[in-house]
C-alpha cells in the first residue's frame, strides 16, 4: 500500500533542500490559515493550522523516509536468507542513491547465493561419479570378485586421475575468480608452443600462419586455455576425425581457431557455454569446467573467446594480442 502512495518530492536532488522545503511548506499552512481563520478564537486558529501542518506534512514528506523503512524489513529478509527484496529508488536525492545501491548489493547477494548453491550441488555430482566407481572397483578387489590385474587397475587409476583433474580445476578457477594468479609474459614461437602443449593428441593437425609467429604471454595460461579447447574438441570430435588448430594474425591479434565434426553447440547455448559446469548439452564426462577456464585464461591476457557458426562441428575462437 505505502510503496505506491505519491512522493512529490522524489524529483529534487537534495534531502537539505526537502526538509527546508517542508519546513516552509508547515510555516506557510499555518500562515494561511492563521489569515483566513483571523476572525476565529485563536484556539480553533491554532487548532486547524497545527493540523493542516501535519497533513501537508505526511502528504509531503511520505517519500523521504519511505525506502529506509523498506530497507529495513528488507535487511530483516535478507538475514533470513531471502535475497529477493528490492526498495523503491525513484528518489534523486542520497537516500535514493542509498536505495539504488542496496538495491545493487541485494542482487550481487542473491547472485552469489545462487552460484554458491550450484557450485555445492555440482561439485557433490562431479564427485559422487568418480568416487561410486572407484569404490565399486576397490570392493570387488575386496571381496575377491576381481583380481588386482592391470585392466582392473587402470579402471582404478583413471578414476583417481578424474579426481585430480576436477580438483585441479577447481582450485585454478578459485584463484582465478580471487584475482591472485598474475601473468609471466615472456616471448616464444607459437608453432613450437602447440606442438609441445599437443604432444600426445595424435588428431591434432598444427596450422600456424606465417610458421615463425610469436608472441608474449603467459605460457602457463594459454597452455591451459590450448589444453581445454583441444580436449574438449577431441571429445567431440568423430571417431577418427582430426581436431584443427589454426593460428594467424589479424592486426596486432593472434586468432586460435579450434575446429571439429562433432555434434557442435547449439546457438541458444553458446553465451552460457562458458559458465561454470556448462557442458552444451554433452554428457561426455567432462566436468564442465575446461571452458570456463579457458575463458578466464584468455581474458588475462586481455584477449576474447567465442563460439562461430559452423554446421556441422564446433568452431571457437580465441583473440589474444599479441604483446
Amino acid at each position: 500500500m505505502t510503496r505506491r502512495l505519491p512522493r512529490p518530492l522524489d524529483p529534487l536532488g537534495s534531502f537539505k533542500l526537502k526538509v527546508s522545503l517542508i519546513v516552509g511548506l508547515v510555516l506557510a499552512a499555518a500562515s494561511i490559515t492563521f489569515w483566513f481563520g483571523a476572525g476565529w478564537q485563536f484556539r480553533y486558529a491554532l487548532l486547524a493550522a497545527l493540523v493542516i501542518s501535519l497533513v501537508a506534512t505526511q502528504v509531503v514528506a511520505h517519500g523521504m523516509t519511505s525506502p529506509l523503512r523498506e530497507m529495513t524489513v528488507a535487511a530483516g529478509a535478507m538475514a533470513r536468507g531471502d535475497y529477493s527484496r528490492r526498495v523503491r529508488a525513484t528518489s534523486r536525492d542520497e537516500i535514493g542513491q542509498l536505495a539504488a545501491a542496496f538495491n545493487t548489493m541485494s542482487t550481487d547477494l542473491e547472485a552469489a547465493e545462487k552460484y554458491r548453491r550450484e557450485l555445492i550441488g555440482n561439485v557433490s555430482h562431479e564427485l559422487k561419479t568418480p568416487i561410486a566407481a572407484l569404490r565399486a572397483v576397490l570392493e570387488n578387489l575386496v571381496d575377491g570378485v576381481s583380481e588386482p590385474e592391470p585392466a582392473t587397475l587402470s579402471v582404478a587409476l583413471r578414476q583417481t586421475e578424474k579426481l585430480g583433474d576436477l580438483v585441479t580445476e577447481l582450485l585454478d578457477l578459485s584463484r582465478l575468480e580471487a584475482g591472485v594468479l598474475t601473468l609471466h609474459a615472456e616471448l616464444f614461437g607459437v608453432y613450437e608452443f602447440l606442438s609441445d602443449t599437443t604432444k600426445g593428441q595424435p588428431r591434432v593437425h598444427i596450422d600456424v600462419v606465417p610458421p615463425t609467429l610469436s608472441i608474449v604471454a603467459d605460457k602457463a595460461r594459454l597452455t591451459q586455455v590450448v589444453n581445454n579447447l583441444v580436449d574438449n574438441a577431441v571429445r567431440h570430435a568423430s571417431s577418427g576425425a582430426d581436431v584443427a588448430l589454426s593460428v594467424r594474425q589479424v592486426g596486432g591479434r593472434l586468432l586460435f581457431d579450434v575446429v571439429d565434426d562433432g555434434p557442435g553447440i547449439a546457438p541458444e547455448e553458446r553465451s552460457r557455454v562458458f559458465d561454470r559446469f556448462t557442458r552444451g548439452g554433452s554428457t561426455d564426462g567432462g566436468t564442465g569446467l575446461g571452458l570456463t577456464i579457458a575463458r578466464w585464461a584468455t581474458e588475462l591476457h586481455g584477449g576474447t573467446i567465442e563460439v562461430l557458426d559452423r554446421s556441422p562441428g564446433c568452431h571457437i575462437r580465441v583473440s589474444i594480442p599479441c604483446n
